[in-house]
């Protein structure tokens, strides 16, 4: 359907006037993401290049507070190792929640999902006010609930964002899909960066997480980012494709049907060993890196500054993976680079290596990777499953926060070094997957008229 000469309604409901709208004054912002788009009338609609910009801020703001509590669960809720056993609970609720989570991003539409998701958030960091068994276990539990929404939201509405951009202005699909997902990634990779610098301002004069009083100013500071956040979630235009993409589940067998859809796709199966690669291999920076690697070298001081790099390391390299991606075949040599530098990183003597400039290098490695790894899986996502995206993103939710609550269980249990076999294997054989997929899709899905 071309709507690019049509009138404009200003009716955020209907997906085809607002296309229409975002069509004609689209371009003013296209040239920064997805080349030159011809000028043309500017509505009050925001553009879909607009709208990623609003994503990609509410969600560095969000996340800037979330990843830094995140990290630093281990050490200011030490008791009963209360903050170890939430995250464990946390993630597995993610991955439960995430089967469902489809169905329900269909039904709330994409821009209602993202406001809905960001409730867990906020209670996550009023809980971490006062942490108790009884506030942080229900906050984990629900938290895991409001992140499968939020993602699958995040992963739909942007993917609908950058196709609709891409046919209002003659753009080719994976090129556009390749730039909006540089651009969010990257900003989402800084988030490491910047709470963690936050992190390090307020508690640089304590010790296991500083003093109660700068512990509660962190959070209150995070809690202010979470706000600002959640205001931009409700500035983002509406765009839900109900004519399209929309599946009404009569019954729990329809909405079943639809869940497991990606399922039956063998493409989807060839993906899946390296949608886990992803997670596990986050859960192992998070949770493995930061303790066995940087703390013995740098200390427990120094585990903030070796995320920042490599939060800056992720951000650099998922814009750059991002402008270059233009399909399946792009996204495989990308992806042969970031596989090629986690292998360093896993079969190297880390045992034999001296100096703390060794950790810091080692993080930036696995950063570069992180980077690759989300652009090329978001982009070929919403490539090759753009009739189910919804099922299909909470595909990759699923098996990455499981894979995710898999190293949390484990790490406490298993030594570095078998953690590093472990590693190796599932990298060898999610990539070998990801080739072969090269060879089962007969052509770039770029290629789609």
């Amino acid at each position: 359907m071309d709507a690019r000469g049509g009138h404009h309604r200003d009716d955020e409901g209907d997906e085809e006037a607002a296309a229409a709208g975002a069509g004609a004054d689209g371009g003013a912002t296209a040239p920064l993401l997805a080349g030159v788009a011809p000028l043309g009338y500017s509505g009050r609609r925001r553009s879909h290049a607009g709208d990623l910009h609003v994503l990609s801020a509410a969600f560095l703001f969000i996340f800037s507070a979330y990843c830094a509590a995140q990290n630093l669960q281990s050490s200011v809720n030490t008791e009963g190792d209360l903050g170890t056993v939430s995250m464990g609970i946390l993630y597995t609720s993610f991955t439960l929640f995430a089967v469902t989570a489809s169905p329900v991003v269909t039904w709330l539409g994409s821009k209602r999902a993202l406001v809905v998701g960001t409730s867990g958030y906020v209670i996550f960091i009023l809980a971490n006010l006062v942490p108790t068994w009884y506030t942080m276990v229900p906050a984990s539990l629900y938290l895991g609930f409001s992140a499968s929404i939020i993602w699958v939201g995040q992963g739909t509405y942007l993917t609908s964002a950058a196709l609709s951009h891409a046919r209002d202005n003659n753009l080719p699909e994976g090129q556009t899909l390749g730039n909006f997902n540089g651009e969010f990634w990257g900003m989402f990779a800084s988030t490491q960066v910047i709470g963690n610098l936050i992190s390090l301002a307020l508690l640089r004069d304590g010790k296991d997480g500083g003093s109660v009083t700068g512990k509660n100013l962190l959070f209150v500071v995070f809690l202010g980012c979470m706000i600002v956040g959640i205001v931009l979630m409700c500035l983002l235009s509406k765009r839900d494709e109900k004519g399209n993409t929309a599946p009404t589940h009569s019954s729990f067998g329809a909405m079943m049907k639809y869940i497991v859809a990606p399922l039956k796709d063998r493409r989807m199966i060839l993906i899946i060993p390296l949608i886990a690669y992803s997670g596990l291999q986050a859960a192992f920076v998070w949770a493995v890196f930061t303790k066995n690697i940087v703390t013995p070298v740098l200390g427990v001081s120094g585990v903030g500054g070796a995320m920042a790099i490599y939060g800056a390391a992720d951000a650099v390299c998922a814009l750059v993976a991002g402008r270059l991606t233009s399909g399946l075949h792009s996204a495989t040599s990308i992806v042969s680079v970031g596989a090629i530098l986690h292998a360093v990183v896993l079969f190297c003597p880390m045992g034999g290596l001296l100096g703390a400039a060794v950790p810091l290098f080692i993080g930036a490695l696995w950063g570069v990777g992180d980077g690759v790894l989300h652009t090329q899986l978001s982009a070929l996502l919403g490539l090759l499953f753009e009739d189910v995206k919804e099922a299909a993103f909470a595909q990759w939710r699923v098996w990455q926060s499981g894979a995710i609550a898999v190293i949390f269980f484990l790490s406490p249990n298993i030594t570095l070094q078998a953690m590093l076999i472990l590693m190796a294997i599932a990298l060898i054989i999610s990539f070998g997957s990801f080739l072969l997929l090269t060879l089962v899709v007969e052509k770039p899905s770029t290629t789609r008229s």
